[in-house]
């Protein structure tokens, strides 16, 4: 069950029961009063909600297998797999065979394109080549007799073998080739056999059907949608799917009976292979990737995450699930694993503890020189490592209230250390760095810069807000780290959102000592500041202004008021709690009594379509839960989550679990659980940030909705088929990851995913 969640967070030296008397003291309006229950039993609903058990799934997962040889040795143009387990890849420059995870060259097939890999009914495996066929089986490897020119298929006859090229076709017989007359065209591209020993042919003009005794052709538009066909496979139920260059047909008894294109599901118009799985389900190689159908549901497996290459050239299906893939740059497979979304979580961690945290404790991105080589990696900065760092503050805080494991609690603190030091490595009162690198660092996101008057006036003329920052990297007093400034309101909040998880489940007394002299230390900063964060140069940063001046009179600052409103009562809420100290709430009314930042917040981010960003979805979220599980006032509380509830409704179709715990830990009603448990399912365990570009789909429209900035996908697609997730970039993007860098050198720290994880095992949306 979930734990009682309004017993858990209540403000600091004041129990639930007290503070629900004296409100209604205070009130004695019986109207606020019917409210007031109305919300209790609307909380004691969701907690009688049983959250999703924790269980055993299927976990997809890419391995690359690239050939020793270079680019010729990768170009692989066809896959098998033998008898014993083997795999058999034919290349541009020959024919190469996997065993105990090592290639090997073939050098009995002369260096050369291998076409075509067949097995036959008694295993043996036959190789069609640029200089004819051959023969691989328990007696070893020999170029049979009686062709001496290329091979691109060899299909399956009743009792026999066809061998097909573009100098002809042949029949084995007699343990040699003989030439036999065809009249069908020698474009061939596969070859499949039916049950009555029918073969059926796929050139690259038509679809041919022989039996010997008959010949019959398909090409006319009543007859095949595209007729340059390419692919073959017969389903379960003896259907016959034709892979086409513009998609699919299916026919039965002879004749179409459905069509397939990209508006039926179909990702790529590009077929080139077919494969149908034990469970049914069809695997079609394309231009654009792997796609999967199953007859009801489609899935794709395309980009480096899980292919060498989308330019998929053939297909083999191992007993054991996996699905061998032959690219134009090596050969993939996509293997299967059962898990628990505690395995999954243990290997997340695992990743982030070995390359993510670097000096002096924060935790982020990393970076590999190498992309192929993994075991080598530079820790990175970037503008929100505060933010990362206190988000997975709040993870191991959030880990050790569920599971009580020291080790959480360790890393909570370490993590504390980090964010602390922001604040007192700036030699300020209160003013908190972006970020602290070692002073000997070469590589950094953001170099101090040179701003010549006339390019100030040119961004200040773009943007009459621009700061002019040259120095952005100030060398701490003891020379041993640079610091970055321009601090945002991005970063406090994620600051503020990490110490309210972590003084109330993690700290110990010494730690909420140390706490509560820190935030209050930021906080009166930022009063005192007149609601800005002021940098070192006594200027606000860029980004961080909370002040009714501007918030309310500044028309500049229209996109960000309803957000910042919501930001600084979190922030005020949040040190009252962890402080007690009453001045902190009573700028918190003034705020909200003076300044209307109540109304601010009725529609707490802006929704235009030139405004809207998904830095303000995650902004709302980190606020959310430091203001309305410590506010206990039932009108305000209502007006907040009748704000949040408005905002959540344009976001609770991206199936984001970090959103809807969120909403579900503040009293939101259906919060979508299901979907949640299938996107932290569905996440790939890779977190590379590979390129993962959608815009050539053709299951997709493309749209400028719900942003304009960007081209759109017009539905959401599924976890594994879009770039690595951060909750602040756009989930609907067509195209997403390193797209400006080389691909494969940065991976994620996977906090994006680790702390919706223990956001609902603390709070009982996941059971265990």
């Amino acid at each position: 069950m979930r734990k009682q969640l309004q017993l858990v967070f209540i403000p600091r030296n004041m129990s639930y029961e007290i503070r629900f008397v004296r409100n209604i003291v205070m009130k004695m309006a019986i109207a606020v009063f019917l409210f007031f229950f109305a919300f209790l039993f609307s909380i004691e609903s969701l907690e009688a909600s049983a959250g999703i058990k924790d269980g055993h799934f299927i976990q997809e997962y890419h391995e690359a297998y690239p050939i020793p040889g270079g680019d010729a040795a990768n170009d692989a143009r066809a896959i098998a797999i033998d008898g014993g387990g083997a795999v058999w890849a034919g290349t541009q420059a020959g024919l190469f065979v996997l065993r105990g995870g090592a290639w090997s060259n073939v050098p009995k097939v002369e260096p050369g394109p291998v076409y075509e890999l067949q097995r036959d009914r008694q295993g043996v495996l036959w190789a069609g080549a640029w200089n004819g066929v051959y023969q691989i089986s328990d007696k070893g490897i020999e170029k049979t007799v009686g062709i001496q020119s290329p091979i691109g298929v060899i299909g399956l006859l009743p009792n026999s073998m066809i061998a097909i090229g573009p100098d002809g076709s042949w029949r084995w017989k007699n343990d040699c080739w003989q030439r036999i007359e065809g009249e069908w065209s020698l474009n061939a591209r596969d070859a499949a056999l039916d049950d009555a020993g029918v073969l059926w042919i796929a050139t690259g003009i038509g679809l041919y059907r022989w039996d010997e005794k008959e010949l019959k052709y398909y090409f006319t538009d009543d007859e095949l949608t595209y007729s340059e066909t390419n692919a073959l496979a017969f389903a379960p139920d003896r259907k016959l799917w034709i892979g086409e260059f513009g998609g699919i047909d299916i026919y039965q008894e002879g004749k179409r009976v459905r069509s397939i294109s990209g508006s039926d599901g179909l990702p790529n118009y590009d077929v080139r292979a077919l494969a149908f799985d034990a469970d049914g389900t069809l695997w079609i190689g394309t231009g654009g990737g792997v796609a999967r159908y199953d007859g009801q549901q489609w899935s794709l497996r395309h980009s480096r995450r899980w292919l060498l290459s989308d330019d998929v050239r053939g297909l083999a299906l191992a007993p054991d699930g996996a699905a061998w893939i032959a690219t134009a740059k090596g050969v993939s497979a996509i293997k299967r694993r059962t898990m628990t979304l505690a395995d999954k979580e243990a290997y997340f961690r695992q990743i982030l503890e070995k390359r993510h945290i670097r000096p002096p404790g924060f935790v982020e991105k990393c970076r590999f020189p190498n992309p192929a080589d993994r075991s080598v990696f530079e820790p990175c900065d970037d503008d929100n490592d505060g933010q990362y760092t206190s988000m997975y503050m709040a993870t191991e805080s959030l880990r050790y209230a569920a599971t009580q494991n020291p080790e959480a609690k360790e890393r909570a603190d370490r993590a504390y250390e980090a964010l602390e030091r922001l604040q007192t490595i700036t030699q300020t009162d209160s003013f908190v760095a972006r970020t602290i690198v070692p002073s000997d660092w070469k590589r950094m996101a953001d170099a101090n810069e040179t701003i010549s008057p006339q390019e100030a006036a040119e961004r200040r003329l773009r943007d009459p807000r621009y700061k002019p920052m040259e120095k952005r990297w100030r060398l701490s007093a003891d020379g041993k780290w640079f610091w970055k400034g321009d601090t945002s309101s991005d970063e406090i909040t994620g600051h503020f959102f990490g110490y309210f998880f972590y003084y109330k489940l993690a700290a110990d007394e010494a730690h909420k000592t140390r706490i509560r002299d820190h935030v209050r230390k930021i906080m009166d900063g930022i009063i005192q500041g007149g609601y800005v964060l002021r940098d070192i140069d006594g200027q606000p940063t860029r980004w961080g202004v909370w002040s009714p001046e501007k918030l309310n009179h500044d028309p500049d600052w229209r996109v960000e008021k309803p957000i910042n409103s919501f930001e600084i009562l979190s922030y005020l809420k949040t040190t009252y709690f962890i402080t007690g100290e009453e001045k902190y709430q009573n700028e918190y009314k003034k705020l909200i009594e003076k300044h209307g930042y109540l109304e601010n917040c009725r529609h707490p981010k802006s929704y235009g379509r030139s405004d809207r960003t998904h830095i303000d979805d995650e902004l709302l979220a980190l606020a959310a839960p430091g203001l309305m599980l410590n506010e206990d006032d039932p009108q305000l509380r209502a007006g907040f989550l009748d704000g949040l509830t408005w905002a959540y409704k344009t976001i609770e179709n991206e199936n984001d679990p970090f959103y809807n715990f969120i909403y579900g830990l503040i009293g939101g009603e259906d919060c979508h659980l299901a979907k949640s448990v299938e996107f932290l399912r569905d996440q790939p365990l890779d977190l590379i940030q590979w390129t993962v570009d959608n815009s050539q789909r053709e299951d997709i429209r493309l749209v400028r909705f719900p942003m304009v900035e960007t081209l759109q996908t017009d539905r959401m697609l599924p976890a594994s088929e879009r770039g690595i997730m951060r909750w602040d970039k756009n989930p609907w993007s067509a195209a997403a990851g390193d797209i400006q860098d080389d691909e494969g050198h940065y991976e994620s720290c996977g906090v994006f995913w680790l702390l919706p994880y223990w956001l609902g095992r603390y709070a009982g949306f996941l059971e265990f």
